[in-house]
């Protein structure tokens, strides 16, 4: 079966999921040659190890508190707040609590 992604023009919500937090998979919104968009869902004490995106990256927390490390900083996360990070720069996610981040990642042409 096909993952279902939005189509062009569709509306669809990326707001706070509230109690349905500990419920709901991580999946990607939407995905083209160019960008990717996805919500990522970490409950309360999950460690995403260092890793790299091939491309450019944002990141916007939708719900919760996250640290996120990267350029040698580790930089809390809530509601709101929203950071950006040049392509293949290594960083690392912990949730201090459920937390919900829309990730947003330029892919190019390929």
């Amino acid at each position: 079966m096909a993952i279902q992604h939005a189509k062009p023009g569709e509306v669809f919500d990326v707001g706070p999921l509230g109690d349905a937090i500990a419920n709901t998979k991580t999946s990607t919104l939407l995905k083209t040659e160019a960008f990717e968009v996805l919500r990522l869902n970490l409950p309360a004490g999950k460690v995403i190890a260092e890793h790299k995106a091939r491309g450019e990256i944002s990141v916007q927390c939708i719900e919760g508190r996250v640290i996120f490390t990267a350029m040698d900083n580790a930089n809390e996360l809530t509601a709101g707040k929203m950071l950006f990070l040049s392509a293949a720069e290594p960083h690392a996610v912990q949730a201090l609590e459920d937390s919900s981040l829309l990730v947003t990642l330029i892919l190019g042409k390929k």
